[in-house]
């Protein structure tokens, strides 16, 4: 399910066009219809807002102007031989790291205000 903050492939004519970050999924004033704001990521930037169901923003293929469009979700390749995803393997990994007890996470926002 795509959501906020998602990165997304926007494909034209089953063809990838541009990368665009989900900034805002609102409901519209039409029942099962939504306002997705998306934030192309081209140069220059820009900002759009479409008007889609639930089932665009999740992949289904609709029409613009005629056109094939569909939304697909970005999701980070695993590195090589790497298969396991869970929290629990994150946890096991994070135990297993030498030398990191009692380390200290330094905040960037906290340094900027100094």
């Amino acid at each position: 399910m795509t959501t906020v903050n998602d990165i997304v492939l926007i494909y034209f004519e089953d063809k990838p066009l541009v990368f665009a970050r989900v900034e805002g999924i609102t409901p519209d004033v039409k029942a099962g219809w939504y306002g997705i704001k998306l934030l192309l990521l081209q140069v220059p930037l820009q900002v759009v807002t479409w008007i889609l169901r639930d089932v665009y923003i999740n992949g289904g293929e609709f029409t613009m102007n005629g056109k094939r469009m569909r939304l697909e979700k970005v999701v980070v390749p695993a590195e090589p031989g790497d298969t396991d995803h869970s929290p629990v393997r994150e946890e096991k990994l994070k135990k297993k790291l030498p030398g990191k007890e009692g380390a200290k996470v330094i905040s960037l926002a906290d340094l900027k205000k100094k």
